[in-house]
């Protein structure tokens, strides 16, 4: 039997993750944006490729991460919790291990980082969604059928 978090805890949880991955995201940018120019210079056109490629993935990944916490926060502070309102965490591409171990050593901590923040998140994500009550699809026709006119 696994212990659910309690409310209070899972608040805090996700605000750790979440300054966690703005830091990670502003690491990201400003590597990715200005300390990177040096080392594609000294990269062969597809290292080039595979460091273009592996800096949208972390890119992504964070903005996932971001906009998940962000809509978490958002769901936890709303008068009443909107529980029943589960919103999966975007789905990502996996980076290419072969492509990471040709970059630069700054480069593959961030990659690295950024994917196992992810893996953190997704983790929580999927305890949380386990957690909701399953909705009655009485419920979900009526809910539908309101939207709908």
């Amino acid at each position: 039997m696994s212990a659910t978090p309690a409310p209070a805890v899972t608040a805090k949880l996700i605000n750790a993750l979440y300054i966690e991955a703005m830091v990670l995201a502003d690491e990201a940018r400003a590597y990715f944006d200005l300390h990177s120019r040096n080392s594609r210079n000294q990269m062969t056109p597809l290292q080039r490729v595979g460091f273009s490629c592996e800096s949208l993935k972390v890119t992504t990944r964070l903005m996932h991460v971001i906009a998940w916490l962000l809509t978490q926060r958002a769901i936890a502070e709303s008068a009443p919790p909107v529980a029943s309102q589960h919103q999966p965490l975007g789905l990502v591409t996996d980076s290419d291990t072969s492509a990471i171990v040709a970059l630069p050593q700054e480069a593959q901590q961030l990659i690295n980082a950024s994917a196992e923040l992810y893996r953190r998140v997704k983790r929580l994500e999927q305890q949380l969604a386990s957690q909701l009550p399953m909705a009655s699809p009485a419920r979900r026709l009526h809910s539908r059928l309101l939207e709908a006119f």
